[in-house]
């Protein structure tokens, strides 16, 4: 489980940016349940997808996202991670493949989701934000995420639950100049294997 509370380059929770709203969102008051569901509806909500505003910059660091008020979903979970983290709360990342469009027109791409660990489960959050089409929801249950897989589209998840962001796509980000660089370079498979199976 340790490996699923650490900071690292991307979920760089000790970044001040990221303690500061800490201090804003969570009280000694709250427990588990209600700071990740208080973590995640802001990052869902206040945390625009980048291709939902036609950003201008392009983020990857959980404290990028924070300062330019943007990401695209793995940047997002990034975001998310850092702060469920910070309060000692397990979390990982889910990744599951889908069409960069309403169909395979543009191609594929490895869309990126949170699993967090409460009251002694597993369960699945999506906080790439809602807009026409998609509602995703905090949810103890069944997960209640941003697109499902479509067979007849090759989209599938991918099993297991990871303890760090997809290095590719992270370097992916870092590299991106503008939003065309990400559809043109976004990974659209995972080869490592889980850190934790399902």
């Amino acid at each position: 489980m340790k490996r699923f509370l650490s900071a690292g380059q991307y979920v760089d929770f000790h970044h001040e940016g990221i303690q500061s709203l800490c201090k804003e969102l969570f009280s000694p008051a709250m427990n588990s349940m209600e700071k990740t569901q208080t973590a995640y509806l802001f990052v869902r909500d206040h945390i625009p997808h980048s291709f939902d505003c036609q950003a201008q910059v392009i983020t990857a660091r959980a404290s990028d996202v924070l300062k330019h008020g943007t990401g695209i979903c793995h940047a997002k979970a990034n975001l998310l991670a850092a702060l469920l983290r910070s309060q000692g709360i397990p979390t990982g990342f889910c990744f599951q493949r889908t069409t960069l469009d309403d169909d395979d027109s543009l191609g594929y791409c490895v869309h990126c989701y949170n699993a967090v660990f409460l009251e002694g489960k597993w369960i699945k959050l999506d906080a790439r934000g809602n807009k026409e089409g998609v509602s995703a929801q905090f949810s103890l249950e069944e997960p209640s995420l941003a697109f499902y897989p479509r067979p007849e589209y090759d989209e599938y998840f991918y099993p297991g639950i990871y303890a760090s962001p997809h290095l590719p796509t992270m370097k992916m980000l870092e590299e991106a100049s503008c939003l065309q660089d990400v559809l043109d370079n976004i990974p659209d498979r995972i080869t490592d294997p889980p850190d934790l199976p399902e």
